[in-house]
């Protein structure tokens, strides 16, 4: 279990994964973290996590007010409570998952972040290799209830990414539950599911094989629209169109994971490769508020605030 540091979660506060690369042998392996700051990024706690060995991603909040975060290369779930305090976590199969949606009706959609059985770039990491399949997965997303059990099984496509074994990385879903936006981190494609007639729709917005245009997060704003992460800029999108509304540029590369805020114009952004955390403002193009984590370079792999309801 966790050696339990985090303090009582207020409105406001953010959350980051920022696991340790500790490991010689494996560049994405090391001593699980978690990290607290308050509203304004200063750190208010740390929690060391004893039961992960690979990069912990994929934070969230859920309706409850409970967090969630995932280990995808060892297929662990991660649940901490509102105060802080780590809680089981369902039994979900023995997955790649790296991110969760908390639907209406209770139930929670989980996608897979694995896909295939090689990659077609070099990896200083290991990735896990089902002993049933011989695959690292499917790609695909899975719908459970609260008590993990389940209720469907969607046969998303996925893109593979950079490295070809990249599946379903990041999720977003429309405001009627209907449709599922999804990438695969590093890919050109911003994909879609059609959740209520299990079917794979057009992607929203496809770029082409060839070129430098990636995905890497996406999350849905109150506004109605999609924000992408591209990197180094921020895009606000038609959900229907795929219609770029508006660009906010990011300083430097590697934006790779963001969250929207309470608030409906601030969304924090983590940069993979310096360990950067920022709050912007998306109505002022400007960041409010940074905080830079030097020992998490090639860590920070997930973000999430604590609602204020």
């Amino acid at each position: 279990m966790s050696s339990q540091e985090f303090v009582a979660f207020e409105a406001g506060d953010v959350i980051v994964g920022a696991t340790r690369l500790d490991n010689p042998e494996d560049d994405h392996a090391g001593q699980g973290r978690l990290l607290q700051y308050d509203a304004q990024l200063n750190l208010k706690a740390t929690c060391l996590v004893d039961d992960t060995t690979y990069v912990i991603a994929g934070l969230a909040f859920d309706p409850h007010h409970a967090l969630w975060a995932f280990d995808y290369q060892a297929h662990k779930v991660l649940c901490f409570d509102a105060q802080g305090r780590r809680t089981p976590a369902p039994d979900l199969g023995d997955r790649s998952y790296s991110n969760i949606l908390f639907a209406r009706d209770g139930s929670m959609l989980l996608g897979e972040h694995l896909v295939g059985s090689e990659s077609t770039v070099p990896l200083k990491t290991r990735l896990h290799i089902s002993p049933v399949t011989g695959r690292f997965g499917d790609g695909h997303v899975f719908r459970f209830d609260r008590d993990g059990r389940l209720l469907a099984e969607y046969a998303t496509e996925t893109h593979g990414g950079m490295g070809g074994f990249l599946g379903v990385t990041m999720t977003a879903m429309s405001a009627d539950e209907r449709i599922l936006y999804y990438v695969s981190e590093t890919g050109p494609r911003l994909m879609r599911f059609d959740l209520v007639d299990n079917r794979q729709l057009p992607d929203l917005v496809n770029h082409g094989e060839g070129g430098r245009e990636m995905f890497f997060d996406i999350a849905m704003h109150v506004s109605g629209s999609l924000l992408a992460l591209r990197g180094n800029r921020i895009e606000e999108l038609d959900a229907v169109s795929g219609e770029v509304l508006a660009t906010h540029p990011l300083p430097g590369f590697g934006w790779a994971t963001l969250c929207t805020c309470a608030d409906a114009d601030s969304i924090l952004a983590t940069n993979f490769f310096t360990g950067e955390l920022l709050r912007y403002s998306l109505s002022r193009k400007s960041v409010l508020a940074k905080a830079q984590i030097e020992d998490a370079r090639r860590s920070l792999a997930g973000v999430a605030e604590f609602p204020s309801t």
